[in-house]
Order: C-alpha cells, then structure tokens, then sequence
C-alpha cells in the first residue's frame, strides 16, 4: 500500500514552505492567493487529507464550518448551500450541513450537534424569527438570509431589492396589482412585503393611484398556485393585471395557474418573482425576478465567521432586478379608480 502523503509532501510539490502549507491548511486570510492556489493543486494532485481529528484535539477545532438551512428542497437554499461550500473551501474549510425542515426544535438540535463536533464555527438561515432566543456558543455564530435569534445577520437588502419590483410594475402601467406575501414570522417574508407595499403606495401619493391587493402563503409552489388561482379565477375586470411574488416558487406556481386558466403571460397578466433560482431561467415565460447575490452573501458570512474580532452588526447587500418575459405593458384601458389596499391570509 503506497504511503499517504504529508504535509511536508505538499510543501515539496507546491515548493513553499511547510509553514505556508499549515497557514493555508488553517484558513488563514493573510496568505497570498497565488500561494493559496499552488497549495490547493498539491492536495488535489497528492490526494493529500488532513487529519482532522488529531488536529482538533490540539486546537479544540476542526476546519469544518456548520451550515442549517430550513428547507433543502427550496431551491434558493440548495443555491445557497452551494455558495457557502464554494466559499468555505477557498479559506481551506470544509461544510457540514443540516437541514431543519422549518422547524424550530430541529434547528437547536442541529446547533448543539455542530457544538459537539467542535465545528470552527455556524452559519444558520434560521426557520422563523425567535427573537427571544439567546444561545451560548462556544464558536460564532452567522445568521444567514434570515434571523437566527440576536445573532447577526448578512442578507439581501429586501426592502430595496422588491422596491424595484414595484417600480418596474408601475413603469410597465399596471394599476392593479396583487402581491403574494411570504409567511409574516420570518424578517425576509416582513421587509419584502413591506418594501413593495411601500414604494407602491409612494406612487399612489405621487402618481396614479394603484389597486394593492395581499395574500399571504409560504414560499412554495403550492401557495403560489392557489393563491394565484383564486385572484385569477374571478372576472378579467375584477383581477389583478400583475401579480408580484415574495419567491420565485410562488411565482411560477403563479405561472401554472394561469396557463391553467389559459391566460396569457406576460399579455394579459405580468408575473414577477424573487431569488433568481435556476428553474426562474427555465420556466415559460422565463421569469423576471429579483437576483440575490447568493455567492457575496455566502463568502461575506463565511468570511465574518472566520474573522476572530467579534461581529455585532448586521450587513445588508443589494440585489438586482433581471427582466425577462413574464412582464410586460399593461393593455388594459387606464381608468381612474380610487387606490386602495385589502389584505387577506390563505
């Protein structure tokens, strides 16, 4: 059996020092990328693997970052999960992920589980707010898209980023307009329905006046779908001309909809969508949607977690709109309604 490469075989093959070797080994930010690049060829040429337990019993740690995301079917989250490993493994760290199932009790168990297999340190995309929540943790903790309890957070800037939804509706004519609303007990889910309702009705005092209407679902297909079939099933004078969606599930469950009531998009009705998951690209129409920068959030969260000074405040990134062809001008005669607002959960 041929023996196992070293560490010191990597230095040779990389021809830096075994000291450099250990820095890039470590996770440590200071070392030149081109340095970083010669010794991660090595290992990948060498095959070489660290000894991670050994390693964690001289330093209480491991190179092993812990990731929990609520829903690892949620495409977005699977984008996300990806971003995060990518970013780990440029700082020389590894990913241990956990899925919660959108529950609360599952997310504390996961948490006391990476605590108990020294993880270097924690990034969670929490299942809903818990406020209340104050845990001791022996490494940092992230929280990632969504609040996880006081821990701070590195996100998209939601309000900003459905504010331009909103703006592209009204641009394109549209007057009546409903809005599908992620569940109220997760922040992202409040300040994108906040951000869009906002800027809308800033139009409404400025401009024209709009028709809002709100539905509330989760962020999954099934919610987009029903909800969309119920606002689309009424009277083409009495529905909405565009429909905005908190997620892009909602939104193409939305698109199902109304090819099922044969309804054309974007024609007789605009659909937007929010997070730019893979499938936003694929679906017909290609969805206009808002695009997170998943990989700058994962590298930001990666990098704050690795950082030793201690973090405390949150960091909000914009995101962008990417207008494909499920929008368009509204065709409907402009009439003068009176603007209002009626809201309803399902």
């Amino acid at each position: 059996m041929s023996k196992m490469p070293t560490v010191k075989d990597v230095a040779e093959y990389a021809g830096v020092s075994v000291g450099t070797v250990s820095r890039v080994l470590s996770g440590e930010a200071a070392v030149k990328p081109v340095l970083r690049e010669k010794v991660n060829g090595a290992i990948s040429a060498l095959g070489y693997r660290p000894n991670v337990t050994a390693r964690a019993l001289r330093t209480s740690r491991t190179d092993v970052i812990g990731l929990i995301v609520p829903d690892i079917t949620n495409p977005f989250f699977a984008q996300l999960a990806a971003s995060v490993e990518r970013a780990a493994l440029e700082c020389g760290h590894s990913l241990m992920l956990a899925s919660s199932h959108e529950d609360r009790e599952a997310e504390r168990s996961h948490v006391s589980a990476f605590l108990d297999r020294s993880v270097r340190g924690i990034i969670v995309v929490a299942s809903s707010d818990s406020p209340g929540l104050h845990l001791e943790a022996s490494v940092p903790v992230i929280s990632l898209d969504r609040r996880f309890g006081t821990f701070p957070l590195v996100s998209t800037n939601h309000a900003q980023a459905a504010a331009l939804i909103a703006d592209h509706l009204y641009q394109l004519g549209h007057r009546r307009i409903a809005y599908i609303a992620g569940p109220a007990d997760t922040e992202a889910g409040r300040m994108r329905k906040e951000g869009f309702v906002s800027q809308i009705n800033w139009y409404g005092k400025t401009g024209e006046p709009v028709e809002l209407e709100i539905a509330h679902g989760k962020f999954d297909y099934e919610s987009g779908e029903r909800i969309a079939r119920e606002l689309l099933s009424r009277p083409p004078h009495d529905r909405p001309t565009a429909i905005a969606a908190a997620s892009d599930q909602q939104a193409i469950g939305a698109l199902r909809a109304a090819r099922d009531l044969k309804i054309d998009v974007p024609r007789k009705l605009s659909v937007t969508g929010f997070d730019d998951i893979s499938l936003a690209n694929l679906v017909v129409p290609r969805l206009t949607t808002i695009r997170q920068p998943a990989d700058m959030l994962a590298r930001r969260a990666v990098s704050l977690l690795l950082d030793e000074s201690l973090v405390t405040r949150d960091e909000m990134i914009d995101a962008s709109l990417i207008i494909r062809s499920s929008t368009g001008p509204c065709l409907r005669a402009k009439a003068n309604m009176a603007g209002h607002t009626t809201e309803h959960t399902n």
